[in-house]
């Protein structure tokens, strides 16, 4: 069995005189959550587009499950579910009606499919109640049930937590790692709440300007997203100082507003604080800290505001 579900080469999408995607070298491994990150217009819902078959490459290729032949990248989008720019649901159906209309489009026999279905999602209990009348979880809920009928290996969401409460962002969190989990579907999330994606993805893949500028484990993450003491001083100068001398560590930075962020004896946090109080430094703020998720992504596309 194939070890990638999707992968790209030198995949690119041209537009007049601009590159939506620029030879962009993609992989998803099977299993993986892969959060997919990049600013408004960067080029993520183009490479969503052109794996779902809604668009296609101006340059490079794209393989899905191993395949990458026209007749066999057909066949293999069957193995996907998808929602893309917000579910298509009929307003006046109940959620069953509306898998059962979605069930008989996609040409997918027999009618347990779908009560197994809204019950994968939490909306067997939902009975005559109209779309129009869900909330915007339910809702979303339900466009991810449809793209769940067929049984895919492979989900693609396009912003699934669009326009949730804090509520309704949990539960779907909650849901797409227990798909993933138990039904070991491989899920691409594109989306903008970078502090979700850091709580719920394996993998990430971040692009910017249609440059695919990097992919890294969630481990390969924690790595890259430092953890320091926090401290500020009085004094950090004298700090510095004692930090260098008592301490005897280089690593760390004196930052604006008199703090220090140092990134040694983190385990020794007693200790840090005994030096410098020894020294006559007047400690107003000391705390261990991390960058998230948000920090990274900033950090890495330039410090430019994510969209």
């Amino acid at each position: 069995m194939n070890e990638y579900v999707l992968r790209t080469n030198n995949l690119s999408k041209k537009f007049k005189n601009s590159y939506a995607l620029d030879k962009v070298n993609l992989s998803i491994r099977k299993g993986a959550i892969y959060g997919f990150i990049g600013q408004n217009g960067a080029g993520k819902s183009t490479l969503i587009r052109i794996a779902t078959g809604l668009a296609f490459p101006t340059g490079g290729s794209i393989e899905l499950f191993g395949e990458s032949g026209a007749q066999e990248l057909t066949l293999a989008r069957k193995r996907i579910g998808s929602i893309i720019e917000g579910p298509a649901l009929y307003p006046h159906m109940t959620a069953e009606d509306n898998l059962e209309a979605h069930r008989i489009l996609k040409g997918i026999p027999g009618k347990e499919c779908t009560r197994k279905t809204l019950a994968l999602v939490g909306l067997e209990e939902t009975g005559k109640k109209k779309a129009k009348n869900f909330s915007l979880g339910m809702k979303q809920r339900l466009g991810l049930a449809i793209a769940l009928l067929g049984d895919p290996e492979f989900l693609i969401l396009d912003e699934p937590t669009n326009g949730l409460d804090p509520m309704g962002v949990v539960e779907m969190r909650e849901l797409l790692k227990r798909l993933n989990r138990q039904q070991g579907i491989t899920i691409l999330i594109s989306s903008h709440i970078l502090s979700e994606l850091h709580l719920l993805a394996s993998h990430y893949g971040i692009i910017h300007h249609g440059n695919l500028l990097e992919q890294l484990t969630s481990k390969e993450l924690q790595e890259k997203c430092q953890q320091y003491l926090h401290i500020k001083v009085n004094n950090p100068g004298k700090a510095a100082a004692v930090i260098e001398h008592e301490l005897a560590t280089t690593d760390f930075e004196v930052m604006p507003e008199s703090v220090i962020k140092l990134y040694k004896h983190l385990e020794q946090p007693g200790k840090v604080s005994a030096a410098l109080s020894a020294a006559g430094l007047v400690i107003e703020q000391f705390m261990p800290m991390g960058e998230d998720l948000e920090g990274f992504f900033t950090k890495r596309i330039g410090g430019l505001h994510h969209g």
